[in-house]
């Protein structure tokens, strides 16, 4: 395309008639839009466009300036970077359980009658509870099962009989072959083909009116056994509720037996039960009222080991004999 032509300049008509009013345009544009919005910023006010913000803000709280750690190093996140050796894992093995504190106190005070100079009625009393713990091991050693015995006691059998034992026993097979070959016969004669007989369309019938008849008697029977179960609802609900008390109950009893055992015996630990020490308590013939002709036994810390077995501190242990 060619260039555009230019107007004619003869006269100042021609004149105003080709200059541009483009900048006017956009000025008055720019003056009305300002208008509508407010005004133009560079004539609004400071006060208008800026504040002071004077309210308070949030309040520190107190643990903030008592507290030892810096806040800021436990916000920072982690980087990108991993030590893959630094990690401990995932805890895979046993978990140790924390043992509770024993109710059994450290030191037990044995009772007034086994003292060096007790009362007759105390050591009565001592002396009965020790007589029974003894015959209480005597009777659960002879009333008690019996072990296996590791040997069968038995007789030698002589050459004759050992014979004799041998042709019984033959006679014995040979009796048993024939008895199942007669079985076999009777087998093999039962099983030759049986003629059958042709069914009638009223033998059909006469078996279709019976499978029908005990198929209504059976449902009818099902109805009634389901409408007394109904009946018996609140009876079933009761023995439930009966079921659920006795069950309570015997919860209760094996908790009050189990906290009344562990007052007088340990946990199980080992293989081994715990066997308490016995009583210690003078004869009638060993009281002397005074402690210079007492007899010296050492059994101090035969009671500390047995206290700290008593308390679960030790697994209990079998008694070894001297070699």
């Amino acid at each position: 395309m060619g260039k555009k032509a230019k107007g004619s300049r003869k006269g100042k008509k021609a004149w105003r008639a080709n200059i541009s009013t483009e900048d006017i345009d956009d000025y008055f544009e720019k003056s009305t839009k300002d208008a509508l919005s407010g005004g133009p910023l560079t004539e609004l006010p400071s006060e208008s466009l800026f504040f002071v913000d004077k309210s308070s803000g949030t309040a520190i709280p107190l643990s903030y300036f008592s507290s030892s750690i810096i806040p800021r190093l436990d916000g920072v996140s982690d980087s990108g970077m991993v030590d893959i050796w630094d990690d401990e894992g995932e805890h895979t093995g046993k978990f140790k359980k924390k043992s509770k504190p024993s109710i059994i106190p450290a030191v037990e005070v044995e009772p007034p009658g086994c003292s060096f100079n007790p009362a007759f009625e105390s050591h009565q009393d001592s002396l009965a509870c020790a007589v029974a713990d003894e015959m209480q091991k005597i009777y659960r050693h002879e009333l008690g099962p019996q072990p296996i015995p590791f040997m069968v006691p038995g007789e030698v059998v002589d050459e004759e009989d050992a014979y004799f034992l041998e042709v019984d026993n033959g006679s014995d097979d040979d009796q048993q072959n024939i008895e199942n070959k007669d079985e076999n016969g009777d087998n093999v004669h039962e099983k030759r083909p049986s003629i059958t007989k042709k069914v009638t369309r009223v033998e059909l019938n006469k078996r279709a009116r019976r499978k029908e008849k005990l198929k209504t008697e059976a449902e009818a029977k099902k109805v009634e056994q389901f409408s007394k179960e109904i009946d018996s609802l609140p009876d079933i609900i009761q023995e439930i509720a009966k079921d659920d008390e006795e069950k309570q109950r015997r919860h209760l009893r094996r908790l009050v037996a189990k906290q009344e055992r562990l007052k007088s015996r340990p946990p199980r630990l080992g293989r081994h039960k715990f066997e308490p020490a016995p009583v210690q308590v003078l004869l009638s013939e060993e009281i002397t009222g005074s402690l210079r002709k007492l007899k010296g036994c050492s059994t101090l810390a035969r009671d500390r080991f047995k206290s700290l077995e008593k308390r679960g501190l030790v697994v209990p242990s079998a008694k070894s004999g001297r070699k």
